[in-house]
């Protein structure tokens, strides 16, 4: 069985070209990920205020919010999962164009490459599919916004002005953790 240099130059040449569509997929997946850890860390942050809140509203809004950031992170883990799949895909087309190049006969030559196309048209459409995720996910994530200040800043800043104090003499003072000790009798008057 003779080696030939040049024929198995081509197969690799011609079997890390997807590789450079594999690093892209692996930015892809780093990228969802980043975002999945940012809701976990959402939802949880909303999880503690939520059980540590006495404000029937604000425990509502929560839960909303929390059931928004779990359809979000389905989304995705679901374009995780098919970034993984399409990931797996173009291994499988690099090994098969591997095999169908070093192959000795015709017949299976051709039967390699049907194979490699099939591995690299699934692992297309699944990264695609993988982007349509992504574009929802990063669509609900803005929805979730309230851009009415944005919207309407003269009802805003008229709001904002209602609420505070005429003039600053006026204003109730602040009071520090400093004064909340003072007034339970834990910290001496200085």
């Amino acid at each position: 069985m003779s080696i030939d240099v040049s024929n198995i130059t081509h197969s690799i040449q011609l079997a890390v070209a997807p590789v450079f569509f594999l690093t892209g997929v692996a930015g892809m997946i780093g990228a969802v990920a980043g975002r999945l850890a940012r809701i976990i860390d959402r939802g949880r942050v909303l999880e503690d205020r939520m059980m540590a809140s006495k404000d029937e509203e604000y425990v509502q809004r929560s839960l909303l919010e929390l059931n928004f950031l779990r359809r979000r992170g389905r989304l995705a883990n679901l374009c995780i999962g098919l970034l993984t799949l399409c990931g797996a895909l173009i291994a499988l087309t690099i090994i098969l164009l591997f095999i169908g190049q070093t192959t000795k006969t015709e017949i299976d030559a051709n039967s390699w490459s049907l194979a490699a196309m099939f591995s690299f048209g699934m692992g297309v459409v699944s990264f695609v599919s993988a982007l349509c995720c992504f574009m929802v996910e990063t669509m609900m994530a803005t929805q979730l916004l309230n851009f009415h200040p944005l919207r309407h800043p003269a009802s805003v800043a008229s709001q904002v002005a209602a609420n505070m104090p005429a003039s600053p003499a006026a204003a109730p003072p602040r009071k520090t953790a400093a004064d909340a000790g003072r007034q339970e009798g834990f910290m001496p008057q200085v």
